[in-house]
């Protein structure tokens, strides 16, 4: 219960910095507000209705020990998705600065989206045994 207690308030005393440092920069105010809204609308918009069809195909085809951790990937891989789009899509890039965005970002996100099929594929199996057990 103290490590809870503790752990809460490390976070809401580096929320508090966080939003002091932001205030302190008005000028970002709009760009943080707009990036914002525009992560909440592209989530409710996109990601959600994507992953609840894969979902629901998914419940249809695939036995039950996998459903569960299918479900667990398809959010991990579908809000990561999210997250890497600006740097998928190269945006920022700039010809006068080649130190911006200068990894091939593609290759790491497929790197990571496997790793997701393979924690799901394990998880999966480890269930499936579990159940004959």
């Amino acid at each position: 219960m103290i490590a809870r207690l503790l752990l809460g308030a490390l976070g809401l005393a580096l929320a508090s910095y966080g939003a002091w440092l932001l205030v302190g920069r008005e000028s970002d105010l709009v760009d943080v507000a707009t990036w914002l809204v525009t992560g909440v609308l592209v989530h409710d918009a996109v990601l959600v209705p994507v992953v609840l069809v894969l979902g629901l195909l998914a419940s249809r085809w695939l036995p039950g020990p996998a459903r569960a951790p299918a479900a667990v990937g398809l959010v991990v891989l579908g809000s990561l998705t999210l997250l890497a789009v600006p740097v998928l899509g190269r945006f920022g890039a700039r010809a006068d600065n080649p130190t911006l965005l200068d990894r091939d970002y593609t290759t790491g996100w497929a790197v990571l989206a496997g790793l997701v099929v393979a924690a799901v594929v394990v998880a999966s199996l480890v269930r499936g045994r579990a159940r004959h057990r």
